[in-house]
């Protein structure tokens, strides 16, 4: 019979920062005095109701002192909230109030998703001896081109609905109060998100300019540069961080790019061989996919892919156990990367990532000039092409390609991440559809992707967009990743170029990652297009600055497979 334990809860206990704002923190800790090693949650969704959550009482079961504190300017803390900036020293700074306490041994680990993991990375760059592990959960490490953009593409559906739905909402709340008219108008443009995602100009938003400036000033900094970007960027500090992390991702997550950069660059580069042990594991979850389980989108990928069959909790608690209290634990004997594989839905170990001996096969596109849907002629093998005619389309930004599935955050109204059928969307004449013959035996495609695309367009900017999808016999699509490359920012993200108008241009999409086995029968696919909206915001092919086109015209859009432009789809290829 497990021993009975009891708990304390302090509420709202006051956390000083250096420039005299107060923020508010809750503390779950066991009934005894301690001192007790603590893990801390810094989060902007309130502490309330991420406080007394399965984890937190687990963990002040196990023996620690759990602390959830809503971040500056965010339900009980004062100050007024601005994504990014100020979680850093705002992180330093409740470090150092949590080692003056008398129930904390001065021993800190960090938990967390999404925005709460990016509290983790920022609050690590702080250089605080205290914080001794982190478990940073489905987030990103570069917020220019991997939180708000994407190849150049602004994240529109999970910037604006994000913003809207969730961070503006207790603003306008603290500032003008429940069923204010301010409030109802903002809740009015809410359940009008649809008609939200199609606004133009971007960067004059209403419902956002005095409640969500940051949102303007994401649009406004469309390239990577040191006043916004580069200061917080994780991926340029890794030989600066000195704790170790356990990085969580998901294949169908919108931040599975920063995800594996971090778990890669810290392995790298980390500042000390401690901060080297960093371990990595990704599910075949979307954003909130490892607590809520299956299904995926549309698809049930099995009890075992779920965070719970895993015990995901106690893996973190391991963690902890290792760093914070010195503990021998099942982890040490444990490769450092667990993927979980799609098509044969098990879980797999290595040592490294990419995995080791991956080859990479050259996968190329082919067509007899007429690729354009599921219907067309396009195909795909290992072979090269010859002389083939180019295939074309047209890319009209006022019907652009929609969004079905993919790795998307964070609503299941507007933004439902995951695995579809995209036989919907293939059925476009604006989609370029090229699909190999049923495969002889299994193909198992685990690592990095990328497309490798020529073409030319009649616009002087524009997007092109690819898809990686497993075609089963019965013809269901499943997509497994995706990417975009905005033509501006194909060589740089911080220094744009136009393009020249029916110049043939090499592209390089990152698709970024997956993991799955092509069963025998089973065909691959790949899409290219030049939307994918609202996933992204829509190129308007008129070469403005971006985000602040109010107009729009079409574009046609031409791709090239012959010898001296070898379309393809480079997959990373692991023998079983």
């Amino acid at each position: 019979m497990p021993e009975a334990v009891s708990l304390t809860v302090d509420r709202n206990l006051p956390v000083p920062m250096r420039d005299g704002t107060t923020l508010y923190a809750d503390v779950y800790r066991p009934a005894n005095p301690g001192p007790h090693p603590t893990l801390l949650t810094r989060t902007p969704y309130d502490k309330a109701q991420r406080g007394p959550v399965p984890f937190v009482v687990r963990a002040a079961t196990a023996g620690y002192a759990v602390v959830v504190q809503d971040v500056r300017g965010r339900f009980t803390s004062e100050g007024s909230f601005e994504t990014f900036v100020n979680e850093r020293q705002d992180g330093y700074d409740t470090l150092e109030w949590l080692t003056s306490q008398a129930w904390c041994d001065g021993n800190v680990g960090m938990f967390g998703g999404s925005y709460v993991g990016l509290t983790q990375w920022q609050a690590a760059m702080s250089g605080h001896e205290a914080l001794k592990a982190i478990v940073p959960v489905v987030t990103a490490s570069n917020y220019h081109n991997g939180w708000a953009y994407q190849g150049g593409a602004f994240e529109l559906q999970f910037n604006l609905s994000w913003t809207l739905s969730v961070l503006a909402v207790n603003t306008v709340i603290r500032e003008t109060g429940l069923y204010s008219d301010t409030h109802e108008s903002l809740i009015d443009a809410i359940d009008a998100m649809d008609a939200e995602f199609n606004r133009l100009p971007l960067n004059d938003h209403p419902n956002l300019k005095q409640y969500a400036p940051y949102y303007h000033s994401w649009i406004d900094h469309y390239v990577y540069d040191d006043r916004l970007w580069g200061v917080i960027d994780v991926s340029r500090n890794y030989d600066k961080i000195a704790v170790p992390a356990f990085n969580i991702g998901g294949w169908y997550d919108i931040f599975l790019g920063g995800t594996i950069e971090n778990f890669c660059g810290m392995r790298e580069r980390g500042a000390t061989p401690e901060s080297r042990q960093n371990r990595l594991m990704i599910g075949p979850w979307n954003h909130g996919g490892m607590a809520a389980g299956n299904p995926i989108g549309e698809v049930d990928f099995g009890t075992r892919s779920t965070g719970a069959y895993i015990d995901a909790d106690g893996l973190q608690l391991a963690w902890y156990d290792k760093w914070l209290r010195g503990l021998e634990t099942d982890l040490d004997a444990q490769p450092p990367v667990r993927i979980f594989t799609m098509g044969v839905n098990e879980w797999r170990a290595a040592d490294s990532w990419p995995l080791p001996g991956t080859e990479y096969q050259d996968w190329y596109f082919h067509s007899q000039g007429s690729a354009n849907s599921l219907h067309g002629n396009g195909t795909l093998s290992r072979d090269e092409p010859g002389a083939e005619p180019p295939d074309a389309f047209v890319y009209n930004p006022l019907n652009p390609v929609p969004t079905r599935g993919g790795g998307l955050c964070c609503n299941a109204v507007w933004s439902l991440g995951g695995a579809y059928d995209q036989r919907p969307v293939e059925a476009r004449e604006d989609v370029l559809v090229y699909t190999s013959e049923p495969l002889s035996e299994p193909l198992n495609v685990t690592g990095p992707v990328k497309v490798i695309l020529h073409a030319s367009s009649s616009a002087t900017d524009t997007d092109w967009t690819a898809k990686l999808v497993d075609v089963h016999p019965c013809g269901y699509a499943r997509n497994l990743t995706d990417g975009i490359i905005r033509a501006r920012y194909r060589n740089s993200m911080s220094a744009p170029e136009l393009i020249e108008p029916r110049e043939i241009i090499e592209y390089e999409i990152d698709l970024w990652a997956t993991s799955n086995v092509f069963k025998p029968g089973h065909r691959i696919r790949v899409e290219i297009s030049s939307s994918n909206f609202p996933r992204f915001d829509r190129n308007p092919n008129t070469g403005e600055l971006p985000g602040r086109s109010t107009d729009v015209k079409s574009a046609l859009q031409t791709v090239h497979h012959e010898p001296g432009h070898l379309s393809r789809i480079v997959l990373p290829v692991v023998r079983d």
